[in-house]
């Protein structure tokens, strides 16, 4: 049997936008491993989401509110792993296209990542996790490839990978790593909708040679392996988790 069971027992970790698809899994996957998990969502409570969220911390954020991602960040004076996760398309509904639509986008995607990573640097350096303290960010296919449908959130995504690239060589003398996982076609709510129109799911699913979705989970194992000390020599990367989207 080939698996791997980790231990991150003693840990503390933040994961934004953690009460649904990736990040939830994210955080469920932290938690069964023994870590203290704090998760960001943007209702008032726990008890407005229909997914148990018992094993964590609960704070509410919104990723664009500056006050209150600096106040998120005062909260920790140490801090083991911050994962990036909170993120969304077409913000307040506007279209991406559309100046106001693409500057909200890079605020709702990448700004408030690197404002939460940046006021968060004393407390990941406070760190004494074995391999360091770990950055993951959660970029996307789209920051490799055009999309014509959401270019504020593309091109979000892809700042966010060059500042994925850019902490690690700016921090590692404080002894934390930044990495990023990019994601391909996951099997989540945000992708549900997709199901109702089998074609087009169709024409996505075969993007990939795997031809299937992939699942929050298998997500969740990369960002673990990507924050525990066996991946104490990596820094400045980013590991797709596609069914070889990119390779294709």
């Amino acid at each position: 049997m080939n698996s791997i069971a980790f231990d991150f027992t003693g840990t503390s970790v933040l994961v934004t936008g953690g009460t649904s698809g990736i990040g939830l899994a994210v955080g469920s996957a932290f938690a069964a491993a023994g870590a203290a998990v704090t998760v960001t969502g943007t209702r008032d409570s726990v008890a407005d989401y229909d997914d148990d969220l018992a094993a964590f911390t609960y704070r509410q954020l919104q990723i664009r509110d500056h006050d209150a991602v600096d106040a998120l960040a005062a909260e920790f004076t140490s801090l083991d792993v911050l994962v990036n996760n909170a993120g969304a398309n077409f913000p307040d509904g506007k279209d991406e296209w559309d100046p106001d639509g693409f500057s909200a986008a890079l605020d709702l995607n990448v700004e408030g990542a690197q404002r939460l990573t940046v006021r968060s640097r004393a407390a990941l350096a406070s760190s004494d996790m074995a391999g360091g303290a770990s950055v993951v960010n959660i970029v996307s296919m789209t920051a490799f490839r055009s999309t014509t449908i959401v270019p504020g959130y593309s091109s979000a995504k892809a700042a966010l990978l060059a500042l994925t690239r850019n902490l690690a060589v700016h921090w590692v003398g404080d002894g934390i790593r930044v990495n990023a996982v990019a994601p391909g076609l996951i099997d989540t709510r945000m992708t549900a909708p997709m199901k109702d129109w089998p074609e087009m799911l169709a024409v996505e699913v075969g993007r990939a040679p795997m031809n299937r979705m992939g699942t929050p989970e298998e997500v969740a194992a990369a960002v673990l392996f990507l924050s525990s000390d066996i991946s104490a020599f990596t820094t400045g990367s980013v590991l797709a988790v596609d069914g070889a989207y990119l390779a294709f």
